[in-house]
């Protein structure tokens, strides 16, 4: 479902604001003389079985989503449409904006067509400007008709041969509605004034441009082959020629600015790709005509290019009006790269839940077209179901090529992308992109081991997984109990009442699994609480997001509750006691867990000397950083330094030294 019910709400809205254009009553009377159920009988195919017809009450598979039951719902007397699969709802416009991916006025004139309405005169003001524009977009027409008969003539020879080395055969060229400008100065100006049409209308379409001094104009385009550029609704409003002469100073030119055609906010091929993506076919942003050409003809029809420019805000709310997620295919080259990362910079403050960009980076060298005609179809769909998203380009941008060998550089790249992502406005978004980037900063820093996953250390093996030799140890059965869990909560409670030492243990923070979903949202509220003195702020914060439990429940912890910092909050130096002793376990598991998982296999099932002598020491480097000089009289307990000590833990390990035998190194 392509964020439906996100538009829904933009339908209402937009219903507001465009209903105010509308004459007092004009809505009413059109919906008392339309029929949903013939609107929708066009895209839908009724349930004999559970329709009404008589009483308006209508079923079928639902439009908006994938089905095979009649859970599509039509109340033709009211008017009014529900899918108790999906949840869509609405009225006759809403239905028509959905199905045919169109805005509220567009959709207001297909039912008033559909009724046999006019649509109501606008004030004189608008009617003149509305007028003036239907007679230029007239213009367009009949200088696309002259140019497309150019096409024909002998002068145009070498431009079909270019076309037909591009692979378009005639009836591509027909669909496309290709054309050709001659080379003369003035061929497109004087056919058209022979029919009647002054001057100033041809400079106003911006099909000639103003000679020097007295001269008269001449036509803004000249030996170059031409796409036409229509709206949404489907009018001529510009061309874009390719040039012939390889000297040419523009290869491509565009129209220029017009009262119809405003480059920033306009798509090429913006209608039928529209009505593709409506009927959910994915949405392909290319870079030019011969690219969305192409992937058209290959069987992407829901296909746009920007023309002649970088993506504009307004061309990226278009897109989203189209699609929730349109998929940006730039030529794999440098170009191609950088025009990707101006548009990750342009996209990240519109972000919403839902909406945002994937990127299809071709093969190096090939933008498309070439895509298409070397490998075929099947390379340019596996390219888009390849597609990453925004924030695996972010990341690629920032670190590809660099390295990382100093704490000065990492702590330059930490900033570097906390600079971006602070430009999304949308605070949940922002926390998941801080969260992914987190994790791509662990798996680049992490030591390489050939066992870790995801930058994350494996964890002991279970009774279920382990080699028959390990089975029956107590560490595998201390392994099954996740103490980190526990540690992780006293870290995080220290950190929310004593936020101020926050920023000296980012890293140790960022490196913390946190593989409990609270502890994860937590963590990442207090790496964005950035005023670490307001500790008032912080639990403010939590409790917005989280809840008013939230707190309560993390502090009510036992083994939270015993910890020092919650007895002595605000005090630094104890807070970095005890986070430096608890992180510091952490890292002393994960590389235990590391030893055993990378010895065990390298074993297959046999233990040697060495690999034993191995897990030896990695259990007592663990022990002396888990050993604490109080015993305790409880599960859990505090140390000197208010660290965490488990009894299990600790047991465990000493009966490991027990079992294993072997003391002296490998030979």
């Amino acid at each position: 479902m392509r964020g439906l019910s996100r538009r829904m709400d933009q339908c209402r809205i937009g219903h507001y604001m465009t209903d105010m254009s509308l004459p007092s009553g004009f809505l009413d009377e059109l919906r008392n003389r339309s029929s949903l159920g013939r609107i929708a009988g066009r895209k839908v195919s009724w349930d004999t079985r559970k329709s009404n017809h008589g009483k308006g009450d209508l079923w079928a598979p639902c439009p908006f989503h994938q089905e095979k039951t009649a859970s599509f719902h039509v109340d033709d007397r009211k008017g009014f449409y529900y899918c108790f699969g999906c949840h869509a709802k609405g009225d006759i416009f809403s239905f028509v904006r959905e199905s045919e991916n169109v805005g509220f006025m567009e959709a207001v004139e297909i039912v008033a067509r559909d009724a046999g309405m006019e649509m109501p005169a606008r004030d004189p003001g608008q009617k003149q400007q509305s007028d003036r524009r239907a007679k230029l977009a007239e213009v367009m027409e009949q200088a696309l008709r002259f140019y497309r008969m150019q096409l024909s003539t002998a002068a145009a020879a070498e431009a079909r041969a270019y076309l037909a080395r591009r692979g378009l055969d005639g009836a591509a060229i027909e669909r496309w509605e290709i054309g050709f400008a001659p080379a003369g100065w003035q061929a497109l100006r004087d056919h058209l004034a022979g029919s009647g049409i002054p001057e100033e209308m041809l400079l106003e379409a911006g099909l000639t441009r103003p000679g020097r001094q007295d001269s008269r104009s001449y036509d803004t385009f000249r030996n170059r082959i031409l796409f036409p550029i229509r709206d949404a609704g489907g009018r001529a409003i510009a061309f874009g020629g390719r040039a012939m002469d390889p000297q040419d100073k523009a290869k491509y030119l565009n129209s220029p600015e017009t009262p119809l055609f405003d480059k920033g906010r306009s798509l090429y091929n913006h209608g039928p790709a529209r009505a593709a993506a409506g009927q959910g076919a994915p949405l392909i942003v290319a870079e030019g005509y011969m690219d969305v050409i192409a992937l058209s003809e290959a069987g992407f029809p829901a296909v746009v290019a920007p023309l002649g420019t970088a993506i504009t805000e307004s061309q990226l709310q278009l897109l989203w009006r189209m699609a929730p997620e349109p998929v940006i295919a730039l030529d794999g080259d440098t170009a191609g790269l950088r025009a990707a990362m101006r548009l990750v910079d342009l996209a990240l403050p519109l972000l919403e839940a839902g909406q945002s960009l994937r990127f299809a980076l071709l093969p190096e060298g090939l933008d498309p077209d070439d895509l298409l005609r070397t490998q075929g179809p099947g390379a340019m769909q596996a390219a888009l179901e390849g597609a990453v998203p925004m924030v695996r380009l972010l990341w690629q941008r920032e670190t590809e090529g660099r390295v990382f060998d100093s704490p000065e550089r990492r702590a330059a790249l930490d900033k570097a992308l906390r600079a971006r992502i602070a430009t999304i406005r949308d605070a949940s978004i922002r926390a998941h992109y801080g969260a992914e980037i987190r994790n791509l900063r662990h798996e680049l820093f992490a030591p390489p081991r050939s066992t870790r996953s995801r930058g994350r250390w494996p964890r002991i093996p279970t009774a279920a997984s382990a080699t028959p030799g390990l089975k029956a140890s107590p560490l595998v059965r201390a392994g099954e109990q996740d103490h980190e869990q526990m540690r992780e909560a006293v870290i995080l409670a220290s950190a929310i009442v004593t936020p101020q030492v926050v920023p000296e243990f980012e890293s140790g923070f960022e490196a913390m699994a946190c593989r409990d979903p609270y502890h994860a949202a937590l963590r990442e509220i207090i790496l964005d609480h950035h005023d670490g003195d307001d500790g008032d702020a912080l639990r403010k914060k939590i409790t917005e997001r989280l809840g008013a439990s939230a707190l309560e429940n993390l502090m009510s912890l036992r083994h939270v509750a015993i910890s020092p910092c919650l007895r002595a909050p605000g005090d630094p130096e104890l807070a970095r006691m005890i986070l430096r002793e608890e992180l510091g376990k952490i890292l002393a598991r994960r590389g235990l867990d590391a030893e055993i998982a990378e010895a065990e296999e390298e074993m297959g099932g046999l233990a040697d000397e060495a690999l034993t002598w191995r897990l030896r020491e990695a259990a007592e480097a663990r022990n002396r950083a888990l050993h604490s000089p109080h015993e305790d009289r409880i599960e859990y307990d505090t140390g000197e330094n208010g660290a965490l000590i488990s009894r299990e833990e600790r047991g465990a390990l000493e009966a490991l030294l027990k079992e294993i035998s072997f003391s002296k190194p490998p030979r």
